[in-house]
């Protein structure tokens, strides 16, 4: 599902799948399961069609979408053939319940300006919180 997470636009050579090796990239999964890690995943048939996580990093070793130590930040990835029918959707809206109920306040992530999932991003409520070259920062308000 990492592999998958990482955005390239279609005229674009996708790279190798040892990519999720580097260490920027790496950083998303290494280790998993340690405090302040949450995976959410859709299944269907028997496959898992998308996976929605989060970590929680430090100014020391981050992600791309860091704002801050207790802001965790959001990954999520829906296989191909199951995009546009709502899987994403559901899998965002049930982690932010449970980010919600775990007490966080905020969540962050990273989104590329050309990806379609950056409007779908804005329509569940994350707002623009900084740009990096083509890519967008953004922060969204979890009720308690």
């Amino acid at each position: 599902m990492l592999y998958n997470a990482i955005f390239i636009p279609p005229e674009e050579v996708k790279p190798p799948p040892e990519i999720i090796e580097l260490p920027e990239i790496a950083v998303y999964i290494k280790d998993f399961g340690r405090e302040g890690d949450i995976c959410l995943v859709a299944e269907i048939e028997g496959v898992i069609a998308g996976a929605v996580w989060t970590r929680l990093f430090t100014a020391g070793a981050q992600g791309y979408g860091f704002i801050a130590p207790e802001i965790p930040e959001l990954s999520m990835s829906v296989l191909e053939q199951y995009r546009r029918q709502g899987i994403g959707t559901m899998l965002l809206a049930g982690m932010l319940k449970k980010l919600a109920s775990k007490g966080f306040r905020q969540v962050s992530l990273s989104v590329d300006l050309a990806n379609y999932a950056y409007r779908m991003y804005r329509k569940q409520g994350f707002e623009d919180y900084a740009r990096h070259d083509e890519s967008m920062t953004m922060l969204r308000q979890l009720k308690p």
